[in-house]
């Protein structure tokens, strides 16, 4: 019988797999997988997903045992496939249309031209506010969302936050306050004798410790 703490889990993971995964962020969450656990703990409701629609709401509600209601009009409301185009002409080369883009769907460089791959795009437009220059716009696309698509996306989401992650720590090691540099042969010897003696220290309390 799984634990009380672990469904919350596997709705969520239920949840996850039902939303369309184009991370638009519109719910108020951060991405599809926020909103998912944020509706298997009961801290909001079902009807906040404006890219999944009716038919969404409806598998939400049956998941989770509440009552199918109507989408939440202040989100927005439910439409076609839209994509992002951008007028590389007009191009300046920010890149901060690529680190809004939550699927990794804008490709380029500082200071060289940026183009959308239409294939990857999730149509959350959250490419478009950041662009100092408006060359962003949405256009309709020639196909719809299908559940390839979403767990396309949901794979290259999840990429980006392990990448962003990384790169925090890399950039918070980068800050950090570096040791002094002990130029004394002998004294450099003492420090790391000492500090092996404190890894040492440390390993025994730990073991010590164990159960």
């Amino acid at each position: 019988m799984p634990t009380v703490s672990s469904i919350p889990s596997a709705l969520a993971d239920r949840l996850d797999h039902v939303l369309p995964q184009t991370q638009c962020a519109r719910c108020g969450h951060a991405g599809c997988r926020p909103y998912a656990e944020a509706m298997a703990a009961g801290r909001d409701d079902i009807n906040r997903c404006p890219p999944g629609g009716e038919e969404t709401i409806v598998l939400l509600a049956n998941l989770t045992g509440r009552a199918v209601k109507a989408l939440d009009p202040s989100l927005g409301v439910t439409g076609p496939l839209l994509l992002a185009r951008i007028d590389e002409a007009a191009c300046i080369g920010c890149t901060l249309c690529i680190a809004a883009c939550p699927v990794d769907a804008i490709v380029g460089a500082q200071k060289r031209m940026h183009t959308v791959v239409t294939s990857l795009c999730s149509g959350c437009e959250l490419c478009v506010a950041p662009c100092p220059v408006e060359c962003i716009t949405m256009q309709y696309a020639a196909r719809t969302w299908t559940a390839k698509d979403a767990a396309a996306a949901r794979t290259r989401h999840n990429a980006r936050a392990v990448r962003l992650a990384r790169n925090e720590r890399i950039s918070e090691r980068a800050l950090a306050p570096r040791p002094p540099v002990i130029a004394d042969p002998a004294a450099r010897r003492q420090a790391a004798v000492a500090a092996a003696q404190a890894r040492a220290r440390a390993r025994r309390r730990a073991a010590a410790h164990k159960p």
